[in-house]
């Protein structure tokens, strides 16, 4: 088991250049498999789950070649998959589960998808209820879990479907189900959420059109190569924007970082608690909209935050917590359930780990309440349970800039799922981190 061990205090300075975003290096492993041609992906994160889609795709006769800090990508054409010699492992990442489902229903082989304990008890119901009444065959363990077993050789057919929650995951399910089902599929957002698929889809040729939140795409639709820059992922900058902005004497530059419009509802939420963020140098990379982020250490104030800020910052959340436990005033989030259904409760789990700093929190089925500690340190000292998630882990490692006395993070294992150096990272930031390795 690895544990972080923080000392209190310090500030962050200099330039932080975090690693890319795993949104996007997913997508664009994902795509460049199915295009024809060889493709060209810089600043690919190679985290845990991003590689767990890219061997994926190796299992299935992809080939994949390093070129300097270059990942080239010989696609093998939207039916030039071939059926993997056993199941496909997709470890921790929900995000390659749901998307790849879409992709294998339109296969026609058999295929088994399968992750570790925690994707295991991750909901899936609800990519393999659209799926199905698309016309794939695709069965889920008991309440709609992986492992999920899916028949190949189904003839799809386009639909209008209305996902029960806005989410990128379920709508990039059925728009690349969409690419393999005959006639036109339509995905009515209920609100709104990331819209990288979207954005790839097109970069790679494909043709899709958006009506207010509808987005329609005709299937059989051939992808052709393309090169993809991936942006400095904005999630994992969210920690250092935050750790930054509480401890006094931070002054920090964030290079190259997406600021999608769909994901930047951490910057809107923090500007309007306070937060002195400033953009440099924005500019259209692949498709992506990305500046340089500049932050320097700021007084926050309490807010309320929900309706459709709730999507737009649905990652960044353990990290705005933290914000919120430093600012004056209290700090609501309501109509978060989904944050229920993570790699953790994390409601729940931020929840217990800032009582136990000493915050006073309140917990609701959909949200909470954080009443903040503007003036000195906003955290005692204590030992905190990630629960193997690398979100809540990196959000109380930022903890201890504001706290009182040293912080030990349990179960840190997972943080290299989507930021590969952390610990390196922020220590030369200025927190004082450590990592070891300890027996259960």
């Amino acid at each position: 088991m690895r544990r972080f061990h923080l000392q209190p205090g310090a500030a962050l300075r200099g330039r932080v250049s975090v690693p890319g975003d795993k949104s996007v290096s997913h997508r664009a492993i994902m795509l460049s498999a199915i295009a024809s041609g060889r493709s060209r992906i810089t600043g690919f994160l190679e985290s845990a789950d991003c590689l767990a889609t890219l061997h994926a795709f190796e299992a299935m006769g992809v080939t994949f070649v390093r070129d300097g800090e270059a990942l080239e990508v010989d696609g093998v054409g939207r039916d030039g998959l071939h059926a993997p010699d056993g199941p496909l492992d997709l470890g921790n990442s929900g995000t390659s589960m749901r998307l790849m489902s879409g992709l294998m229903a339109g296969q026609r082989f058999d295929s088994r998808l399968v992750g570790d304990a925690s994707l295991s008890r991750r909901p899936m119901a609800r990519v393999i209820e659209p799926l199905t009444r698309m016309g794939a065959r695709i069965e889920g363990q008991e309440g709609g879990r992986a492992p999920l077993i899916i028949q190949g050789g189904q003839p799809l057919k386009g639909i209008d479907y209305t996902p029960p929650v806005a989410s990128a995951q379920i709508k990039s399910c059925v728009l690349l189900a969409g690419l393999y089902a005959d006639g036109v599929t339509r995905v009515t957002e209920p609100g709104v959420s990331r819209d990288h698929t979207e954005r790839m889809l097109s970069a790679f040729g494909v043709i899709i059109e958006r009506e207010a939140r509808t987005l329609s795409i005709v299937g059989g639709q051939a992808l052709q190569a393309a090169d993809v820059a991936v942006p400095a992922d904005l999630s994992s900058a969210a920690f250092f924007i935050v750790g930054a902005t509480i401890a006094e004497s931070s002054a920090i530059v964030l290079p190259g970082v997406g600021i999608n419009p769909t994901r930047r509802g951490v910057l809107d939420i923090l500007k309007r608690m306070g937060a002195d963020i400033r953009l440099h140098d924005e500019r259209i990379q692949a498709g992506e909209p990305v500046a340089d982020i500049e932050v320097r250490s700021a007084s926050l104030k309490g807010v309320d935050i929900g309706g459709d800020e709730v999507e737009l910052a649905i990652d960044e959340f353990p990290a705005i917590f933290i914000a919120a436990a430093c600012a004056e005033g209290t700090t609501r989030l309501t109509g978060a359930a989904e944050l229920r259904v993570k790699e953790s409760d994390r409601i729940a789990v931020m929840a217990d780990g800032l009582s136990r700093l000493g915050v006073d929190v309140n917990v609701a089925d959909d949200g909470l309440t954080i009443v903040g500690n503007a003036t000195g340190p906003a955290f005692g000292g204590a030992r905190i349970e990630s629960h193997d998630d690398h979100r809540i882990a990196m959000a109380f490692a930022m903890a201890a800039l504001r706290a009182s006395a040293p912080i030990e993070i349990d179960d840190c294992d997972f943080v290299d799922t989507s930021f590969p150096g952390f610990v390196a990272l922020a220590a030369e930031a200025g927190l004082q981190i450590r990592a070891s390795e300890v027996s259960e």
